[in-house]
């Protein structure tokens, strides 16, 4: 049975192992140096923090992912991610310790030391390990794999092949020719494509890799038969399997289905590998596939999903729950400026405080956003002839140094003067009934800036990727100088590189930079 590798987090679970062990080493050595006893598990409130390191370094593993590619990372790079991961959960487990008020119950130098400790003992624990599974996968036992593919892709399939694999190529099958008894890059042809079934039936090879040069040279189309009989026999390949129940069955149609079998393809090859129990991987011929691409289960089929960048269940329910925390919280406050200053807005421009303007959400859905009007009420069919102000070049969006349709905002004796709407919009003001947005699942709060609907209909084909991911109330490209951006190009770029990589722990950064924007002021548009 052909075991099959972990996937995401947990295909490194032995280094989240490791850490956690050395984490209660640290503990351990710490609670020796403070207070001079070499067992911190006999007494409860500690028993209760080892709990919570345990805990807390495991969660911060899985959401932020800090074992991605460590078997790749150099020693600057491991410096780094090991020293994000100690940070965290020092972090996290302060948070837990003062917010559940257990602070005075424990030492604040044991949980600095163990902090401390914690990253002098897991970084050269990780190289250590590293090490050791490269050796292993040197000197250990490995997989006997079998290459199928053209001539022209033998070279690039083997060099592609690293030691922590656990296979080795011990044999090529060439699908454009008959090479069988040369040698490429010191692995032998062991057989042509006619001849490969009867080889892998007879000699030892554990699995097959396979690299067709096009999609039709896997293709195979069911038979009747197999439609009859598909819930008995669950395989792709069905055509083999009815071939052989013939032949075996004794049926006259028998010879008919040796001379069908004599078909020298790769799906022929594949179809003798799954009747052999042989595991086969097959290396999808699409050059642009897209950067992340996995296999699934839509419709019944199973399926290659290209996507820029993907998210996990877990991912997205804490994105998800950090928007409705701060939804919340967002609305109250909303309620509270709107009761200051809708007055004031009334007073100066008659009509309703909330403007409601429809938007372009995640992937063309249209919504209406909602913000506090800073504008007067026909600023809409002003636009067209402040268009040759837009500060932005291509036009793809509309921004003004000073709008005069915003509430407050006129010329006096030659000079501009700005009024409430002015100072709405320069605190930000105007955008807390965006919360009411994100409570109602239309929009987050970091994501992309949501087009209005005659932006969108001048996107192009890579403007289009912005609306991959849901809008938010802030982004990247707000809290990377948001006056100083009159480039929509730069913008898009800005999302672009968000959506594609994002992570929770970037959102939290974008939100605290834009806190940060918003006190100062900083690049408000």
């Amino acid at each position: 049975m052909y075991k099959r590798n972990n996937q995401g987090w947990l295909k490194h679970l032995d280094f989240i192992l490791w850490d956690v062990a050395v984490l209660q080493v640290a503990f351990i050595l710490a609670y020796r140096i403070r207070l001079g006893s070499i067992w911190p598990y006999s007494s409860p409130r500690y028993q209760m923090l080892a709990l919570m390191y345990v805990v807390v370094d495991v969660l911060m593993a899985a959401i932020f992912n800090t074992m991605h590619n460590v078997l790749k990372r150099g020693y600057y790079q491991e410096a780094i991610q090991t020293l994000k991961q100690v940070l965290l959960v020092f972090v996290v487990v302060t948070i837990y310790v003062f917010s559940t008020r257990t602070g005075i119950a424990y030492s604040r130098i044991i949980v600095y030391l163990t902090t401390g400790f914690h990253f002098l003992l897991s970084y050269p624990v990780r190289l250590g390990w590293k090490q050791m599974i490269r050796r292993r996968g040197r000197d250990g036992k490995k997989a006997a794999m079998l290459l199928v593919a053209e001539e022209s892709r033998v070279p690039e399939v083997l060099n592609r092949l690293t030691a922590p694999d656990g296979v080795e190529y011990t044999g090529i099958v060439l699908s454009d020719r008959d090479g069988t008894g040369e040698e490429i890059q010191g692995i032998p042809v062991v057989a042509s494509l006619s001849t490969a079934s009867d080889y892998i039936c007879h000699e030892w090879v554990d699995e097959v890799f396979v690299y067709p040069a096009h999609l039709s040279d896997i293709e195979v189309h069911p038979s009747e038969f197999y439609k009859d009989v598909e819930g008995f026999i669950n395989d792709t390949y069905g055509e083999f399997s009815r071939k052989n129940y013939r032949e075996v069955s004794g049926e006259p149609e028998a010879s008919v289905a040796v001379e069908e079998r004599a078909e020298t393809t790769v799906a022929a090859l594949i179809e003798d590998c799954r009747q052999m129990a042989i595991p086969v991987h097959i290396r999808l011929p699409l050059s642009s596939i897209g950067s992340k691409a996995f296999v699934e289960k839509v419709g019944g089929y199973t399926v290659v999903t290209s996507a820029t960048n993907y998210a996990s269940p877990l991912q997205l329910a804490m994105k998800r729950t950090l928007d409705i925390i701060g939804g919340l919280v967002g609305s109250v406050i909303a309620l509270v400026v709107i009761a200051v200053v809708g007055p004031r807005i009334k007073r100066e421009s008659p009509g309703p405080i909330l403007f409601k303007q429809t938007r372009i959400g995640k992937n063309g859905k249209r919504f209406q956003m909602l913000k506090i009007r800073s504008m007067y009420l026909d600023a809409d069919e002003r636009k067209a002839e402040l268009m040759k102000d837009n500060r932005i070049s291509d036009g793809m969006m509309f921004k003004l140094d000073w709008d005069p349709r915003i509430i407050g905002n006129r010329m006096v004796d030659g000079k501009q003067v700005t009024g409430i709407g002015e100072r709405l919009r320069a605190g930000s003001w105007d955008e807390w009934p965006q919360f009411f947005n994100i409570l109602m699942g239309q929009m987050s709060l970091v994501g992309t800036r949501p087009p209005t609907v005659d932006e969108w209909e001048k996107y192009k084909y890579h403007h289009r990727a912005r609306l991959s991911t849901k809008p938010g109330l802030t982004g990247m490209w707000q809290v990377s100088g948001r006056s100083k951006i009159t480039d929509f190009e730069e913008v898009v770029k800005l999302d672009t590189e968000y959506i594609n990589h994002w992570s929770f722990a970037l959102d939290i950064r974008i939100l605290l930079k834009t806190v940060k924007a918003v006190l100062t002021r900083d690049g408000a548009m």
